[in-house]
């Protein structure tokens, strides 16, 4: 099947749902589906952005302005998840009970609305990668559109430039908590430095940036062809200076560069579950 072939379907599975809540980030995927949706249901498709101390705040202020830009109905609500202990202790599985509260508003939402359908903006690159909140899902009956028509991460962005999206080229997008390593607990304070510290990142012009939180430690993942700008001596000064002044002690940089669910290398499987290597 080509790439026309490909949204062809989109756009007819997008039709027969008649109407749909999606959860709506900002990020390539949710924006690319959340565009069609509008343009082939109109009032009846829904952007549902989901505030909390793990959603960094300039996304927010970003998707916000997508959803005016692509001509989508949007709201905002306010997930709890950093209300449940299970979320808090951030076990391998964490994922899991952010997913839920989320998906458990979107289900309102939608039944306040009149709209039956709640999608996601997985695709098929997904699958590979240990996405615990798989099982919200399905507690939900979440479907994932994109997924469905075969779309994969590239052709996403292809027909996002196709669109004019100007999301066709941005970086994966993660939850903040996502920068913190199993095991060690989610806190306000953590979410803030993290968010301080890739937002200044950010700002001095760095493309793809994950400040992975270690206690007193940051690790800095950055695209490797980034690397010799890290390295400018003025540059790499201020960095410290601003990490430092943000609260961490120890300021490092991966030289593995940056990876998608990183985070998630520490896991092994140890009797048909997964479980964190020991360190």
């Amino acid at each position: 099947m080509d790439l026309d072939e490909k949204y062809k379907k989109l756009q007819n599975i997008l039709r027969e749902m008649g109407g749909v809540v999606i959860g709506f980030s900002g990020g390539v995927d949710s924006t690319f589906l959340l565009k069609v949706a509008a343009d082939v249901l109109h009032e009846k498709a829904l952007g549902l952005i989901a505030v909390s101390n793990s959603f960094p705040e300039r996304e927010l202020m970003k998707a916000k302005k997508l959803g005016e830009q692509i001509g989508a109905r949007i709201r905002v609500v306010q997930t709890e998840e950093h209300s449940n202990p299970q979320y808090i202790n951030n076990p391998v599985n964490r994922c899991y009970f952010c997913r839920t509260e989320l998906f458990g508003k979107m289900a309102g939402v939608a039944e306040e609305e009149g709209i039956t359908f709640l999608a996601d903006g997985a695709n098929i690159d997904d699958i590979s990668d240990y996405r615990p909140g798989e099982k919200a899902r399905e507690k939900y009956s979440v479907r994932s559109p994109l997924r469905e028509a075969g779309l994969r991460k590239d052709e996403i962005r292809a027909l996002s430039r196709r669109l004019g999206l100007p999301t066709y080229n941005k970086s994966s997008l993660a939850c903040l908590a996502s920068r913190i390593p199993y095991g060690s607990r989610i806190t306000p304070e953590k979410l803030r430095m993290i968010d301080l510290a890739e937002n200044y990142l950010t700002d001095l012009g760095f493309n793809t940036v994950r400040v992975r939180h270690y206690d007193t430690t940051a690790r800095i993942e950055l695209d490797t062809h980034e690397f010799s700008k890290m390295m400018d001596e003025t540059i790499r000064k201020k960095i410290v200076r601003k990490l430092k002044e943000i609260g961490y002690i120890y300021v490092t940089l991966d030289l593995e560069g940056f990876r998608s669910g990183s985070m998630n290398e520490v896991l092994i499987n140890e009797d048909g579950r997964l479980t964190v290597k020991q360190q």
